[in-house]
Parts: C-alpha cells; sequence; structure tokens
C-alpha cells in the first residue's frame, strides 16, 4: 500500500474554508501530520477524498501540493502507526456510542414505552451507528485494536434494537 502527503495553503484568514477541507480529510481517514499537512492512503476510496479536499483547498484560492510518498521503512511504520491510532480513537468512540444506544434501549424498555414513534426513532439511531460502522471498517486498514469491540458492539446494539421492536410489535397486537 501507498501513501500521499497532501500539504496545503489557505490564503487569510480563512477558517469556514479550513474547517471544510479538515472534515473532509477527517472523513476518509486521513493523518494530520502537522498544520496542513496529511498522510492520506492510496486507493479509490482515498483518492476520491483527496480529490474533494483539493478542490475544497482550490475553491477557497488556495494552493495544495500532493506527494507520492518514499519513505523509509521506520517512517512507514511510524505513519501506519498514527493511522492506526486515528482509527482505535475512532472505535473507541464508536463503543461509546453503541453504550449510549443500549442504554437509551434498556431506558425504554423499562418504561415500556412501546411506540412506534419510538421504535423508529431507536431505529434511526441503530442505522447511524450501522453507517458509521461501514465507514470505519473500510478506512481501518490495519485492524485497530478495538475493532472487533466495535462489531460485537453493533450486533449487540441491533439484537436489543429487535427484542425492542418485538415489544412495540406485541403492544399494538393487545388490546
Amino acid at each position: 500500500m501507498g501513501w500521499r502527503v497532501l500539504t496545503y495553503r489557505l490564503s487569510g484568514d480563512q477558517s469556514r474554508h479550513r474547517v471544510a477541507v479538515w472534515r473532509e480529510l477527517r472523513r476518509v481517514g486521513a493523518v494530520a501530520l502537522q498544520s496542513a499537512t496529511w498522510a492520506i492512503p492510496t486507493g479509490d476510496r482515498f483518492d476520491e477524498g483527496l480529490d474533494r479536499a483539493t478542490a475544497l483547498v482550490k475553491r477557497s484560492g488556495g494552493q495544495a501540493l500532493c506527494f507520492e510518498v518514499g519513505a523509509s521503512e521506520e517512517t512507514l511504520a511510524t505513519v501506519e502507526a498514527l493511522y492506526t491510532a486515528e482509527r482505535e480513537a475512532e472505535w473507541v468512540e464508536f463503543c461509546s456510542e453503541c453504550d449510549k444506544a443500549e442504554a437509551e434501549l434498556h431506558h425504554e424498555i423499562e418504561k415500556e414505552k412501546f411506540t412506534l414513534a419510538e421504535l423508529d426513532e431507536e431505529e434511526q439511531n441503530v442505522d447511524r451507528l450501522r453507517r458509521w460502522y461501514r465507514d470505519l471498517r473500510a478506512k481501518d486498514l490495519f485492524g485497530a485494536p478495538s475493532a472487533g469491540e466495535g462489531e460485537r458492539r453493533l450486533k449487540d446494539c441491533a439484537e436489543l434494537l429487535e427484542d425492542f421492536a418485538e415489544r412495540v410489535y406485541e403492544a399494538r397486537e393487545r388490546p
């Protein structure tokens, strides 16, 4: 697998544009090496994100430079470690959000709030977790330590949602 380094300069105080570029690079999984300098893996998914970030820089009147990385084994290992640490932080946050979703479902079960509106809300929350999981899996190239835990936590949330859905439908069937 290869790496690219993107560095860019935006003119003046354009925090709105800086934030837009930063968000795009974070979304695709790039790793900040220092201010306005990012490492990003090569590959279709990553190339598209790099293109979007570069377009944002250019649209704001800035300049973007992208370099293919030909680095030592040590440097590549360091970049991979930084990349994996970023993914690990995302997996930890993902698991935390799964905790919140499970707590919310348990709370609704305790209150016996078995309404279709509540089911719709909980389904949207778990669907958001599913999308987040897919995005994380796609960019977790080196297998962050908490990835397996994230998969298990999402499965637990989905199973609890199914239990909640059954209770909602049972409650609707009662006279």
